[in-house]
């Protein structure tokens, strides 16, 4: 029989993410972040193409993000209120680390591998920012999918997309839990 790590099964059990309009200063220091990208980095990775990477963005850089999601909003002509939520975003946030999807050529790794790789990388990092005790969000809305504005916001290349934005700050309030899944609603079991 294994030995379960109870501590962690609770932790997981009971992970909820925090707003990200809740989340304030003192953020992490670099020397503090970089162990949760360390950690955020042992994810599944069929071939260890490492297909992700991180761009940490601090206050500065975020300020940025939304006068540009602001002025490309604009040109793609999406409603005021459209635009402001994407804005704040950015507007408001202290540090947020985007995941980056990086597809490499592979022979043996399948285009789709490397993107479930990416997304769990994201929700590693996730879950450590809030297991070392940080309030942390992972969001993502039009403006990371949007090509023009990945590349002149973040510089991405053609075979570059954004996973999503993990926003991480100390936490104001805890959210209220929120329904989940029912379980035996969507599992089914094969014995033969």
């Amino acid at each position: 029989m294994p030995t379960p790590n109870t501590a962690v099964l609770e932790f997981l059990q009971t992970r909820r993410s925090r707003p990200a309009k809740t989340l304030t200063t003192p953020v992490p220091t670099r020397a503090q972040l970089m162990p949760l990208l360390n950690t955020a980095a042992r994810c599944p990775d069929h071939g260890k193409l490492e297909p992700w990477r991180f761009i940490v963005l601090e206050r500065a850089a975020l300020r940025r993000l939304s006068a540009l999601v602001a002025t490309r909003g604009g040109d793609l002509g999406h409603d005021a209120a459209k635009i402001t939520k994407s804005q704040n975003q950015f507007a408001t946030g202290d540090l947020a680390v985007a995941v980056i999807e990086v597809q490499k050529p592979s022979e043996k790794v399948p285009a789709i591998e490397q993107t479930y790789s990416a997304g769990a990388v994201a929700y590693g990092l996730l879950t450590t920012a809030l297991a070392a005790g940080w309030g942390a969000s992972w969001l993502s809305d039009w403006p990371a999918h949007d090509a023009d504005f990945k590349s002149s916001a973040l510089g991405l290349a053609d075979n570059e997309r954004v996973v999503g934005f993990v926003h991480i700050g100390t936490e104001t309030c805890r959210p209220p839990e929120r329904p989940r899944p029912d379980i035996e609603a969507i599992t089914t079991w094969q014995s033969n």
